[in-house]
């Protein structure tokens, strides 16, 4: 069944330097390293030791509260080194990687034939589980959660984006696979854009998929999800990258864990904007190799406006579909400041001439242009947020940290990456993904 969707808010950013949908290869890497806070709301438990020898889908981690969680090692090879922060926690597990790769074998599966208990059971063992995510709070999700449905968008509308359409050519069969496992658990839904034309996606079976006819974030799964079967408190909605899709559709057709996801390496400051399949945890130095034209850029783990600033030290994150470089800007001396009228910038008001030209790429640099001010009620952040809910009372009840008001004002239904528009928009520069993720641990530690 396919229903078509039609949202009227929100806001397209167009940005030099999107990657055009062809592959480069890369060199092979040396070492790999799986972060665990790219599972968001984990405490991790590290479960290998230097020296150790694991082979690819081999836990290096699980989670501490749910110890039946595991994560993978995307490689087989040799634990380096488990690297730690303050108070000794774990910011990286790092793999040097056999020239010859070995795989935990966990057999192949006839999904059609499975349960949902099956599902989730192969998930574990092979460390695969640990990459579906959940509402409320945004987290990564536990076993003992009874989902009333799964969402899964297949549309990425962030600026820069990697298109999914491109990702899953070649890997239909994974798809499709790893839809019908999923649907063993709980009723799918699949969200789509308009102009995806893709048929392996628009003929998806086992699922519900809903085509989204809107502009950015259209793609984001918490919208799809409050304009599809909104979350109500004491509800739990599982959400999954489309990727992560494919992860589990190999397993169950080879009985291995690869973890090789189709990134853009994408932004004004990259040289030649490309796509390249990598390993989760590949080195971010291999992935840009080459491609940096300066020094003075911003590294981004993920797109402009919900990524994680990050350097060539750090490696691919788990959910990351797009390695993105834009100019730092903190050298640009600019007369009169943002006063000047001008054509080279953007803005969502008509402060610049950004307004006549709708489809001009922009080379916009890291800058916040401005510092933290006063909240204005305006209703910018509701312009630019296609959901239900009034997100600038929301955040309002959050900073005052109003438990009652947030659950009255939709916070159940919301993530931090549903902000990151209203954040770019936003005239009093608050960090409002940040504050979101505050009031969902806020909520989830009171409710716990």
């Amino acid at each position: 069944m396919v229903k078509i969707i039609k949202l009227r808010k929100g806001l397209d950013l167009h940005l030099e330097g999107e990657a055009p949908t062809r592959k480069t290869s890369l060199k092979k890497a040396e070492e790999y390293g799986l972060v665990p806070d790219c599972f968001v709301g984990i405490t991790p438990k590290v479960v290998v030791k230097e020296g150790d020898q694991v082979k690819a889908g081999d836990a290096l981690f699980v989670n501490k509260n749910h110890p039946e969680v595991k994560f993978a090692s995307p490689v087989s090879g040799t634990v380096t080194s488990v690297v730690r922060g303050e108070r000794r926690k774990v910011l990286c597990v790092k793999v040097k990687a056999d020239d010859v790769q070995t795989f935990a074998d966990f057999g192949q599966k006839d999904v059609s034939t499975m349960t949902g208990e099956q599902v989730m059971e192969a998930l574990l063992e092979a460390g695969l589980f640990g990459y579906i995510n959940q509402l409320p709070y945004a987290v990564s999700t536990t076993p003992d959660t009874k989902p009333k449905a799964i969402f899964v968008s297949a549309l990425r509308d962030m600026p820069l984006a990697g298109k999914f359409e491109f990702e899953v050519a070649g890997n239909e069969a994974a798809w499709q696979t790893g839809i019908t496992a999923l649907s063993k658990i709980a009723a799918v839904h699949v969200g789509l854009g308009v102009k995806q034309d893709n048929n392996a996606l628009l003929q998806t079976k086992d699922a519900d998929v809903n085509i989204f006819d809107g502009v950015c974030p259209a793609g984001n799964v918490g919208v799809q999800v409050n304009n599809v079967a909104p979350v109500n408190k004491g509800e739990v909605v599982w959400t999954v990258d489309p990727t992560a899709v494919l992860f589990f559709g190999r397993l169950f057709l080879t009985g291995k864990v690869d973890l090789t996801r189709t990134v853009a390496v994408a932004g004004a400051e990259v040289n030649n904007p490309t796509y390249v399949d990598a390993l989760v945890g590949t080195p971010l130095s291999v992935i840009l190799d080459g491609q940096l034209k300066g020094d003075n850029s911003r590294i981004i783990n993920g797109n402009p406006l919900t990524g994680q600033k990050d350097t060539q030290e750090g490696f691919l994150g788990a959910h990351t579909a797009e390695v993105t470089v834009i100019p730092e800007g903190n050298h640009a001396d600019e007369m009169l400041g943002w006063i000047l009228p001008r054509f080279k910038e953007f803005s969502k008001s008509r402060s610049y001439f950004s307004w006549l030209c709708p489809k001009k790429r922009y080379n916009l640099d890291a800058r916040i242009k401005g510092g933290e001010r006063h909240m204005i009620m305006s209703g910018e952040y509701d312009s630019v947020l296609p959901m239900d809910i009034f997100g600038e009372y929301l955040i309002k009840a959050i900073i005052a940290g109003d438990i009652d008001k947030m659950e009255q004002l939709g916070i159940y239904e919301v993530a931090p990456e549903d902000f990151a528009l209203a954040e770019f928009v936003d005239s009093s520069k608050l960090e409002l993904q940040k504050i979101v993720r505050n009031g969902l641990d806020m909520l989830r530690k009171e409710n716990a």
